[in-house]
């Protein structure tokens, strides 16, 4: 169902890929978008299992879409590197392809796992009031959960060679 890399000696482990896909800071989530269009957009996330999360107003192109067709990829580049004197760079990535579903049932255990989750990563310094501020929000957003059923990594072919990745 899903292709084989065309260069393999640029193939990562799964378990590398994995280690991207959760320290990464932000994504890109690539949609099918209005009349046959992609849709890519840069979004924060985070990752528990085989599941990733976002936040979202509950309209938009982006809600549109995913209600549309959902089918979704999962971008994030961990290092990039120019190497300008050889007209490359090197770069880590990782792809995860799966389905997306948007949770807007405030008992839906996905919805405040998922707020919580990005809360712990991008604002582990926020006070217990103000977080229990933030998340009594909860209904006037969306949790759009990705469930992973494929991911994939890839890294310039130099790093892997010189054994800088696995």
């Amino acid at each position: 169902m899903f292709r084989e890399m065309r260069r393999k000696n640029c193939v990562i482990s799964t378990e590398t890929a994995e280690k991207i896909l959760r320290e990464g800071d932000y994504g890109v989530l690539a949609l099918s978008g209005d009349d046959g269009y992609p849709y890519a957009v840069p979004i924060n996330y985070a990752v528990e299992g085989n599941k990733i999360y976002f936040h979202s107003a509950k309209v938009g192109h982006k809600i549109d879409a995913m209600k549309n067709n959902d089918k979704v990829s999962f971008c994030v580049v961990d290092k990039h590197e120019i190497i300008a004197e050889d007209f490359t760079t090197h770069f880590t990535s990782a792809i995860a392809f799966g389905r997306i579903r948007i949770v807007d049932d405030n008992d839906d255990p996905d919805k405040l796992r998922g707020l919580e989750l990005l809360a712990d990563k991008y604002s582990s310094t926020a006070t217990a009031e103000r977080r229990a501020k933030e998340l009594g929000r909860l209904s006037a957003l969306v949790v759009p959960v990705m469930t992973i059923e494929h991911l994939t990594g890839k890294a310039a072919r130099e790093l892997v060679k010189r054994g800088e990745i696995s």
